[in-house]
Order: C-alpha cells, then sequence, then structure tokens
C-alpha cells in the first residue's frame, strides 16, 4: 500500500494530534511535513487524500477543538442564568487554557493573529469564529434584559464584548504563563462590572 494510508490509520487520533501542533505552533508556523509527521502519515498526498488542504485541515481541527477542550463554552451556554453563563464562560477558560494536558492558551484566539497574506483564510475563519461567540453571547444577555435577570438598562452588545476580551485575555495571559489561581481571580475581578437590579 505505497503512499496511501495503513488500513490500521485511526482519523479522530491524527485530528487530535494535528490540533495539537496547530494549537503550539500557529496556523502559519505549522508546516505539512510537520502535520504528516505528528498525524503518522506518510506523506502529503496522503493527508490532502484523507483531510483535504492545510486550510480545510485547519478548519476540521478548529471543529474537534470546540467539541473536545472547548466543549465547556457550549456548556457555559445551558447554564439556567446568563451570569452563570458567563461565570461559566470565563471559569472554564482559565482551567482549559492552562491545562497541563494541551498547550497553553487558546488555538481561536492565537491560531493566526500575525500572519502573512497567504495565511488570510486562516484568520478569517478564527475571526468569523470569534465574532460568533461574541455575537452568541449578545444573544443570551439580550434574553437576560427580556426575562429581567439584567436590568432594562443594560448594554448586551457592550458587555457581551467586555466579555470576550476579558475571555480573549484570558487565553494570552494564559499563553505567557499565568498561573490558573490568577485568572480565576482575573475572572472574580471581571465579574464585579455585572450591572446589578436596582
Amino acid at each position: 500500500m505505497a503512499g496511501g494510508r495503513p488500513r490500521t490509520f485511526d482519523s479522530e487520533a491524527a485530528l487530535d494530534r494535528a490540533l495539537e501542533v496547530f494549537w503550539r505552533q500557529g496556523y502559519e508556523g505549522t508546516a505539512i511535513s510537520d502535520l504528516t509527521k505528528a498525524m503518522g502519515i506518510n506523506n502529503a498526498p496522503s493527508l490532502y487524500n484523507a483531510f483535504g488542504n492545510k486550510e480545510q485541515l485547519f478548519s476540521k481541527v478548529l471543529d474537534r477543538y470546540a467539541d473536545g477542550p472547548a466543549r465547556y463554552i457550549r456548556e457555559a451556554f445551558d447554564q439556567p442564568t446568563a451570569r452563570g453563563a458567563v461565570e461559566a464562560l470565563l471559569h472554564g477558560a482559565a482551567d482549559a487554557t492552562t491545562d497541563p494536558d494541551h498547550p497553553r492558551g487558546c488555538i481561536t484566539v492565537q491560531g493566526a493573529l500575525a500572519c502573512s497574506p497567504g495565511a488570510q483564510t486562516a484568520r478569517e475563519e478564527l475571526t468569523a469564529r470569534r465574532a460568533a461567540g461574541e455575537a452568541g453571547l449578545r444573544a443570551r444577555l439580550e434574553r437576560a434584559v427580556d426575562t429581567k435577570e439584567l436590568p432594562a438598562d443594560a448594554d448586551p452588545a457592550g458587555l457581551a464584548r467586555y466579555f470576550t476580551t476579558i475571555y480573549q485575555g484570558i487565553a494570552v495571559q494564559a499563553a505567557g504563563g499565568a498561573t490558573r489561581e490568577q485568572l480565576h481571580q482575573i475572572v472574580d475581578t471581571a465579574m464585579t462590572a455585572w450591572p446589578s437590579r436596582a
């Protein structure tokens, strides 16, 4: 089976290994040879046959990230209150971005912050995913105004932008070496901005 994938090839495990490489090295810092080696694939054509080009593989990896290490995001939105959702999101980020079993930080925050025009598609995908996260949070906060959990004069868009900035900052701080305890303290401080009802 020269040049092909071995019969025992595990695509899920290979995606996990690709995730680790992209997470550690960023989109542009990751070469196809890094991916084939980490994923246990013989050569670039075999990688393309199995997962598509680098951009397509990166998109699959981001989906894998959302369903795996970042599943706390989806779980946070299942909280019964908006405040509980925001707290779960931010405390979840503090835990996930400092998990010793994974690279520090967040692939969607750091994956393509600085890159050449050739990596523009990856940057645009990450930007779109971050924007969708902020939009989802804004919608959750708008519902909290409707249900009177938040005061009528609260600014859901501004709050969503603020808490998204804290969320992204947690990832940057984690990548820079901040401890889990320091990040949880940042979350506690950030939550003091939660609007109180009269």
